[in-house]
């Protein structure tokens, strides 16, 4: 039996509805706002492991081009693997539902939405996620939901709920807001310098469309919610639970606070394997050892947050603060265009920026639509960062970092027509033990500095943390800079990028429901504080972009010529302008509105190619001294080149107020000499006179 429920937004309805797609799954949902539409799936499996320590859920979120009536580009006209777009969605619906699942359930669990229309006006995303969390609160999975999604714009000095694409991008926010009816749980985007007070309120605006999203959810699940399936709770306890603890304790509350992450980590191991061989025989059965492992996982989630929290104590000894010690180098590379390493305590990150051309741009083709990208931005996180061996490749993590440093630095990158260049910046993490991504953004603008690139401000980025206690979070420590292990056991993690001025990049995830606004602000301002700390030791090292590009850069110039010339410079067939191009090595691309850019390997193919264009395009004027070349000496005078592929004649009498017995008494072949054109005859001939170099230079 189908049934629906709809939700009034403007002049359209929003849809969610069950029972008519995909009914085999466990549950489903379709959902529909204006053209976009989404049908997200949920799927358990048959049977349930006991003692997980994880929650096996997985999300692929994946995009059909007949949603957009289009038909995939290339030699393949089938949908292949994930792009990066679906993998940043997939992020998004997983982040805020993964701590809602019990871990107790056991099951794999895989959430499949699927984008089957898109308006090309509408995001789909929202609706994925909306749709994701309907599908498994109708189910028989077990689950602490529902969530719901809402992205907040702020375009014309007005905040905008699910703006459309063209909202977006007028506007000087866009954030993406999950989270439950009691507050929300995820918050991504990026701006362009907004406030910390802005950002709050867009977070408030937010809250409300999901709630009511939330109260929608719960009006289907009333209609159509199936029962749910038991969990499989674990129900042998650790033996010798109580000597263990009191035996470990002591040892691991020493263990815990030695400085540095691998001999902290080494300490903790320690502890562990004496405890380990003394209950050797109890830990021979598998699930006595995983009891353990937690064990020991709750004793340092314990020792760490009661530290912060009645000590102010953190494991390196930081006050809250405080942040690591900072060191910034550029060129630290010979030939890349721009590099710097940024390195803050036991995170470093490698970046290095390389100048394309127009013909490097990221292509991004859709069911948003083609699109081109002129800044680019690749995160690597190689398994030797962490002083481990593992596979390489470019996974989800990679991604969705890269498009938090991306997004973060993109306001500042100059815009095309100010900067004619393509910009990659890669992002090579050294060492990582907190917040990597906004270590990439730190060395992201040094490099991009470093490589003359005309940034409109410098941007840096610090990761914080939020350590709270008691049900109404009586007690609560905000952390600047955190470490991987106040990552892994605090309630919150965000990271906040941005200039002196504002905010342009934003990311955060929450733990615990219903994060105060006094909270909020402290932890905002803290940010800040750090923020402008951080720019300031990266301004010492460099605060403006480098004089001029690298001299193993490309060269690029623009020029203008008359619309009416275009025909004359491409020539037949482009005979013309291929001959340029083929002459010089360089690539020549002319727009409609007379703008020509030339894109050369190096300076000397760039000008060179320039000059001809120039000879083609411009029209001799009588009165302009040009600098001309001497071609041909005849008895009556000498012809001279003064633009490439025009010659004028100037006259024996013209070379001097004294007679001359001969034109080589002053001149010679090849020779540049300044000349005066004097007029254009009726048949188009040339009339130069010669000026000598004093004349010349009075002039």
């Amino acid at each position: 039996m189908v049934q629906r429920v709809t939700y009034k937004i403007g002049d359209e309805e929003l849809i969610l509805e069950t029972g008519r797609l995909a009914k085999q799954a466990n549950g489903a949902v379709y959902a529909q706002f204006g053209g976009s539409a989404v049908i997200a799936t949920v799927c358990a499996s048959s049977s349930a492991q006991e003692g997980l320590d994880y929650v096996p859920v997985t999300v692929d979120y994946n995009e059909k081009y007949y949603a957009a009536g289009k038909i995939p580009g290339g030699f393949i006209k089938r949908e292949g693997r994930p792009k990066d777009k679906e993998i940043l969605v997939s992020r998004l619906i997983d982040r805020p539902m993964r701590p809602l699942f019990d871990i107790a359930f056991g099951r794999e669990i895989q959430i499949v939405p699927t984008c089957i229309s898109s308006d090309q006006v509408n995001p789909p995303d929202i609706l994925a996620v909306i749709a994701s969390s309907a599908a498994v609160s109708i189910s028989d999975i077990p689950f602490n939901g529902p969530v719901a999604a809402c992205r907040v714009g702020y375009v014309n000095g007005d905040y905008v709920i699910n703006p459309t694409y063209e909202q977006i991008e007028k506007g000087d926010l866009e954030i993406v807001v999950a989270g439950t009816a009691d507050g929300f749980t995820m918050v991504e985007g990026g701006a362009n310098e907004v406030s910390e007070d802005l950002m709050l309120g867009a977070l408030a605006k937010a809250q409300e469309f999901i709630t009511a999203m939330c109260h929608l959810q719960n009006e289907l699940k009333k209609l159509a919610g199936k029962e749910k399936l038991p969990l499989a709770p674990l129900q042998v306890s650790l033996e010798n639970k109580e000597a263990i603890l009191a035996e470990a304790m002591p040892k691991m509350e020493t263990a815990c606070y030695v400085k540095g992450k691998h001999l902290r980590h080494d300490a903790i191991a320690t502890v562990k394997k004496e405890l380990a061989e003394k209950y050797a025989t109890q830990l021979e059965d598998d699930v006595q050892k995983k009891l353990f492992g937690a064990l020991f996982e709750e004793m340092e989630y314990n020792i760490l947050r009661s530290g912060i929290l009645n000590k102010s104590l953190r494991v390196d000894g930081r006050g809250l603060e405080d942040i690591r010690p900072i060191s910034c180098e550029i060129d630290v590379l010979p030939r890349p265009h721009g590099s710097a390493i940024f390195t803050r305590g036991e995170t470093q990150a490698l970046a290095v920026a390389t100048l394309g051309t127009a013909l490097d741009e990221q292509v991004l083709d859709d069911i948003d639509g083609d699109r081109r990208e002129h800044f680019i931005l690749h995160y690597n996180f190689p398994p030797y960062s962490v002083g481990e061996c593992g596979r390489m490749g470019t996974g989800r993590r990679e991604i969705g970092h890269g498009n938090l440093a991306r997004r973060s630095l993109e306001p500042m990158v100059p815009s095309r027509e100010a900067f004619p260049y393509t910009v990659r910046v890669v992002s090579e993490i050294m060492e990582s033990n907190g917040s990597s991504s906004m270590a990439s953004v730190c060395g992201g603008t040094l490099c991009m500095l470093a490589a003359g690139v005309p940034m409109k401000k410098p941007v840096a980025g610090i990761a914080m943390g939020l350590i709270t206690e008691g049900d109404k979070y009586e007690k609560y420590a905000i952390l600047s800079d955190i470490l991987g292990e106040e990552d892994h056991l605090g309630d919150m993690d965000f990271k906040v990028a941005g200039t002196e001025d504002g905010i342009t990049g934003f990311q955060m995830d929450i733990k615990i429901a219903g994060v105060t606004t006094e909270i909020m602000t402290k932890a905002l301002a803290q940010a800040k504080r750090a923020r402008l700390h951080i720019l300031g030791i990266m301004n010492q090292t460099i605060s403006k972009p480098a004089e001029k590009v690298s001299e193993y850069a490309p060269k690029i110039e623009k020029m203008k010529i008359s619309i009416d010339k275009i025909g004359a410079l491409i020539g037949p067939g482009g005979k013309i302008v291929k001959a340029i191009s083929a002459q010089f090595g360089v690539t020549i691309n002319t727009d409609d509105d007379g703008t020509v850019t030339i894109y050369g390997k190096n300076a000397k193919a760039t000008d060179g190619a320039k000059a001809t264009i120039k000879g083609i395009v411009e029209d001799p004027e009588v009165g302009t001294i040009y600098t001309g070349t001497v071609k041909r000496i005849m008895d009556f005078g000498a012809f001279v080149e003064i633009l490439p592929g025009k010659e004028g004649l100037c006259h024996i009498s013209k070379f001097s107020r004294s007679k001359i017995a001969s034109v080589t008494d002053v001149v010679k072949e090849g020779q540049q000499i300044p000349v005066k054109l004097l007029e254009i005859d009726k048949m188009g001939r040339l009339n130069l006179s010669y000026i000598d170099a004093l004349e010349a230079q009075s002039k």
